[in-house]
C-alpha cells in the first residue's frame, strides 16, 4: 500500500482483502475493518472488482469505496476513504480451500496511513 507500511498493515494480524462470490467481501488492516458491497466487472479484458465498503478506524465509523483488477495471482487497486485519504495496494492470491471462486487475501505491504487533520 502507498500510504501504510508493513508493521502498521500487520499490527493487528496479517492484512488482508476477500471478495466473495456473493457480491460481499471484507478486508482488514492495521486498525481498519471494512466489510464490502461488490459488483464484478471486465475491464480491459481482466476481472475486476468496484466496491463501496463501510467499517471502523481505530472506533470510529469509516466508510468509502474502491476498485481492483486481477493480474495473475496479484490483485491491485485503491482504497478510498470518504473525505479522506487513498492508496493504492496489491494483494496475493493464497490458496483457501472454500468454495468461494473470488477469494483473494492480501500479505504484507509497505506503507504508512497519513492522518486527516482539520
Amino acid at each position: 500500500m502507498e500510504l501504510w507500511d508493513s508493521d502498521f498493515i500487520d499490527m493487528d494480524g496479517p492484512g488482508y482483502i476477500r471478495f466473495q462470490t456473493d457480491g460481499m467481501g471484507e478486508f482488514h488492516f492495521g486498525a481498519v475493518l471494512g466489510w464490502t458491497d461488490c459488483r464484478f466487472l471486465k475491464r480491459d479484458g481482466k476481472e475486476a472488482v468496484e466496491f463501496s465498503w463501510e467499517g471502523s478506524e481505530e472506533s470510529d465509523i469509516a466508510y468509502g469505496r474502491g476498485w481492483a483488477f486481477v493480474d495473475g495471482d496479484h490483485l491491485h487497486g485503491r482504497l478510498f476513504f470518504h473525505q479522506g485519504d487513498d492508496s493504492g495496494f496489491t494483494a496475493k492470491r493464497e490458496n483457501v480451500k472454500i468454495n468461494q471462486a473470488k477469494n483473494i487475501t492480501s500479505g504484507s505491504t509497505r506503507t504508512r496511513r497519513k492522518r486527516r487533520t482539520g
